[in-house]
């Protein structure tokens, strides 16, 4: 049962988590109806539950913070130049939700951009949300006071080697044979646990929070996506970067979330793979009936 933590004082997350958990109840009715999916791009995909939500959010951010921007996946483009910026992802997962697989979330994240901040650097990440309707859970942070899933507080995990991890990543939706992130993913692959590709990048993010994960990585993202989840494992005791350790950025091209303790192996497996160093080659399928037969003996 979703839930706020108590004696918290979430001065903009807990209003805002009211906010997600109305747009996520609006969009589960849209799942259990079922609607008609179009397309806004070559290949990704729009919804009437996607603009629905979105249309609610930001009525409902108007009224409770007037004073606020918000800045919208569907094209809600308010007062930007105002000191506090909402990044709203209605729907994440659109494609899961129009095929019927139950993984999406509503997204909220807030950046606050104190005066004199020059137009080009980031504000600090202050609030975020991730509500899940389909599993009713409710994550929510704000800046300096913790991580929390339905009114519990959340950590990452404390697992110390890849080999012993279970990560996740996710695909762009076009142009997937310019992307690179197949041959990282099978690279990981090899070295850990398993690697998820799940199709909501918030919900990974929030995952790799509350320690169900112990990483996700990404390439080319958008502020809705990664400023809530984000917050949540920066709050949760993990570590947000780009792929080479360096800060992360809301316009950054990568993204790298880990429970912190990953990290540096992590990045010094993306760097061996920028630079084509120490991989193996994949085997041949004579050298894996080889290795089949040795095992078997």
């Amino acid at each position: 049962m979703t839930q706020l933590p108590q004696n918290v004082g979430l001065e903009f997350a807990a209003p805002a988590a009211v906010i997600a958990c109305e747009a996520g109840a609006l969009i589960r009715d849209f799942y259990h109806r079922g609607v008609a999916a179009e397309y806004k791009g070559d290949v990704d995909l729009v919804t009437e539950a996607d603009r629905a939500s979105e249309k609610l959010i930001v009525e409902r951010l108007r009224q409770k913070f007037p004073g606020h921007g918000i800045y919208g996946e569907e094209g809600t483009r308010d007062n930007l130049d105002c000191e506090y910026r909402w990044y709203v992802d209605p729907l994440d997962g659109t494609t899961n939700f129009a095929h019927g697989f139950p993984v999406f979330c509503v997204s909220l994240g807030l950046e606050h951009r104190p005066a004199g901040l020059a137009p080009d650097a980031d504000g600090i990440l202050t609030a975020g949300i991730v509500y899940d309707p389909t599993r009713d859970e409710l994550f929510v942070a704000e800046k300096g006071k913790g991580a929390y899933c339905n009114g519990k507080k959340i950590h990452v995990s404390g697992t110390n080697d890849l080999a012993e991890c279970l990560v996740a990543t996710g695909f762009p939706s076009r142009s997937r044979h310019q992307n690179p992130n197949v041959h990282f993913y099978h690279q990981m692959t090899l070295r850990s646990h398993g690697v998820r590709r799940a199709g909501s990048a918030a919900l990974d993010l929030a995952y790799t929070a509350c320690g169900r994960f112990d990483g996700y990585w990404e390439f080319n993202l958008n502020p809705w996506d990664t400023s809530a989840g984000a917050l949540l494992v920066m709050e949760a005791g993990g570590s947000v970067t780009t792929f080479d350790g360096s800060p992360f950025r809301l316009n950054s091209k990568e993204v790298l979330a880990t429970n912190g303790l990953i990290l540096n192996e992590i990045v010094s497996l993306f760097q061996d793979m920028f630079a084509g160093r120490n991989l193996d080659p994949i085997p041949t399928p004579k050298e894996f009936a080889e290795r089949r037969a040795e095992r078997s003996r």
